[in-house]
């Protein structure tokens, strides 16, 4: 079992100012043909708002859209009649489907917002627009793995059009989690805050991290540590 490796300062990046975003794939302005994504996983946006700023609204199809905030209050609109501020322990899905249009800003004109803003390319084209958001305790993610997002919404997680499985898991110094990857399928992990270890590989703050199963996948926190475990089908690393 290999691991691929993509550390944090080689993402790209981009400063505007009011934003401050890195990119784990190719976004925007930043292109590079060996990171376009990983299976479905398309985008993985590593963003800061400053406060009282954000995305006016703007168009989207034909993508299921994750945010998952890590500090400070993310206020959504959107063209389905959505408003809603995303805080931590939220976590929001946006099925652009045919076509929506939503802004995102900063909930504060004092603090800035640390968000994750996550792209998954869709089973098929032309979904019907859907929103979901759910909370998920500190505890229910506490030294395990919590499923967050699946295709089928088993275990009250959020419903996604796509086969992927997300968990995310708080992870205390010193403990551990272990999932197994089944043949036929990918995991990317995606360290959010901590210093951790996969397998033994040192991984911190904005490091991913992919592998194909068949394989076992064991995560250790060096110190309080946040992790996003994406299991995926296909294995095929290349985004559409």
């Amino acid at each position: 079992m290999a691991l691929t490796l993509r550390r944090s300062a080689d993402r790209g990046h981009a400063d505007f100012g009011w934003l401050d975003s890195r990119h784990t794939f190719s976004f925007g302005e930043y292109f590079d043909p060996r990171h376009m994504g990983f299976g479905p996983l398309r985008v993985i946006n590593d963003d800061r708002v400053a406060p009282g700023a954000g995305f006016p609204t703007h168009p989207h199809r034909d993508m299921e859209i994750i945010s998952y905030v890590l500090e400070g209050g993310l206020e959504h609109k959107d063209t389905l009649g959505t408003t809603s501020v995303i805080r931590p322990g939220d976590v929001q899905r946006m099925s652009a489907g045919t076509g929506v249009r939503h802004s995102e800003y900063n909930a504060s004109d004092v603090e800035p917002v640390h968000f994750l803003q996550i792209w998954i390319i869709p089973e098929r084209e032309g979904l019907k627009p859907g929103y979901e958001q759910k909370s998920f305790a500190d505890a229910e993610k506490r030294d395990r793995l919590r499923l967050v997002a699946s295709r089928d919404g088993r275990d009250g997680s959020l419903t996604v059009h796509r086969d992927v499985d997300l968990f995310v898991t708080r992870l205390s110094a010193g403990k551990a989690v272990t999932h197994e990857i089944a043949a036929g399928r990918g995991a990317w992990v995606h360290a959010a805050r901590g210093s951790l270890t996969l397998n033994g590989e040192a991984i911190a703050a904005g490091d991913g991290v992919s592998l194909v199963g068949p394989a076992t996948l064991t995560l250790r926190a060096e110190e309080e540590s946040e992790a996003l475990l994406f299991d995926m089908a296909p294995t095929n690393p290349a985004a559409q």
